[in-house]
């Protein structure tokens, strides 16, 4: 009963004042960005007969689209800044909507390649701005708000793969990317019709262009840990997301159908994970949540090479899930430690920093498995959740 209290008023205070339609706006915005992302690697095995590609080629693949993600970042919080976060999100929904028919109708590997990379760089619009819109819209509650924005993103993640899968099966996997499009479309409607126009307080392109003032700012102890923390985790769960479901069907020997459906479960798990991170930040702060979230996450990693039971992955899974509020929690604390002038540009060039380093696991990631070590790669991400686990029993002291 208590917890139903808490849970009521937290809605009613993020939807107080006409904000929650702002909230749901961006949030299903996120809800198919990361989602149709995450469709990529439930669609490997499709892809990878169509276009005969290798293990490491694969990878690559996966490499270029968050590669492109990544170095939209910077851009992105730019004309954040610039021409305000309204515009921006109807244009990188747009924009999306257009690279993603693109993606369909291509018929080479490199064409492929292209339009990945194109339908990446489209959706790293809405990477920046979105944090930065529930930063004027939630000043009090940005965890919570953050972490329902991102839960959101997981209900895609949990829904959209296993989909995407289904519909891979009984007809192409270009009919799943297929559906994404009118969606994408309905997005940028949403945004447009909920979001407030551009403050008269915006930034001036000069000083957005500006970027004299990053190196100072992303300098500052804090912020070069909380970057270091971003790229560690980044490096952990793009490798695991890249190929969880392909190192079940390959070296587990599940079926495709389950292999998604487990892949899906660790996502809806996210449903809960974030928003209760981004409480846990608003409450306790940053240590005690980061040193559970990332010890058991690497337990999990650890675990997963030595088990072969449907149920054990499962668990395993529920345990890995934990990965997901991490960001949560530190792109919060560091989002708040960010001039407000220049807020989009330095988050911009901190994200482009961490998920372009984290894109070039998939790639290194599949090439270790082509080699045979399938297992052994997962032991090594495992290790380096171990690496976090001491950087912040050590460095964080709030």
């Amino acid at each position: 009963m208590c917890y139903t209290s808490k849970l009521k008023r937290v809605i009613s205070d993020l939807s107080s004042g006409g904000r929650g339609k702002i909230l749901l706006s961006v949030a299903f915005g996120w809800f198919l960005s990361i989602s149709v992302r995450m469709i990529y690697p439930a669609l490997l095995p499709y892809i990878r007969d169509t276009y005969s590609l290798t293990l490491t080629t694969s990878g690559l693949l996966l490499s270029v689209l968050w590669i492109a993600y990544a170095f939209g970042q910077l851009p992105g919080g730019i004309l954040a800044d610039w021409v305000g976060e309204r515009l921006l999100l109807v244009a990188g929904s747009l924009l999306a909507a257009a690279m993603l028919a693109l993606v369909i109708v291509v018929n080479s590997t490199l064409l492929l390649f292209l339009a990945t990379a194109l339908f990446g760089g489209g959706t790293a619009l809405y990477g920046v701005s979105r944090f930065t819109i529930l930063n004027k819209i939630y000043p009090d509650q940005l965890g919570t708000a953050t972490g329902a924005t991102m839960a959101a993103g997981d209900v895609g993640n949990a829904v959209m793969p296993p989909a995407a899968g289904f519909i891979a099966t009984a007809l192409a996997w270009q009919y799943s990317f297929g559906a994404a499009v009118p969606l994408f479309l309905i997005a940028a409607v949403s945004l447009w019709l909920t979001l407030p126009e551009q403050s008269s307080t915006a930034a001036p392109l000069s000083e957005s262009l500006d970027l004299e003032g990053i190196v100072p700012t992303l300098s500052q102890p804090v912020v070069l840990r909380g970057t270091a923390l971003l790229v560690l985790w980044a490096v952990i769960i793009q490798a695991f997301m890249g190929f969880y479901p392909t190192y079940l069907i390959d070296v587990k020997g599940l079926s495709a159908q389950v292999a998604n459906v487990l892949f899906g479960f660790f996502f809806a798990l996210g449903i809960l994970m974030k928003p209760v991170a981004g409480r846990a930040y608003d409450s306790i702060g940053v240590r005690a949540p980061l040193l559970l979230i990332m010890g058991t996450a690497g337990l999990a990693l650890l675990a997963l090479p030595v088990v072969g039971e449907v149920w054990l992955f499962g668990l395993l899974t529920v345990l890995a899930s934990s990965l997901l509020g991490f960001e949560t929690i530190v792109i919060s604390d560091l989002t708040q430690r960010l001039p407000d002038g220049t807020q989009g540009t330095n988050l911009g060039a901190l994200r482009t920093v961490y998920l372009a380093l984290g894109a070039l696991s998939p790639f290194l990631f599949g090439a270790v498995a082509d080699r045979g070590y399938f297992d052994e790669a997962f032991v090594g991400i495992a290790a380096l959740a171990g690496v976090v686990v001491c950087i912040v029993f050590v460095s964080v002291d709030y």
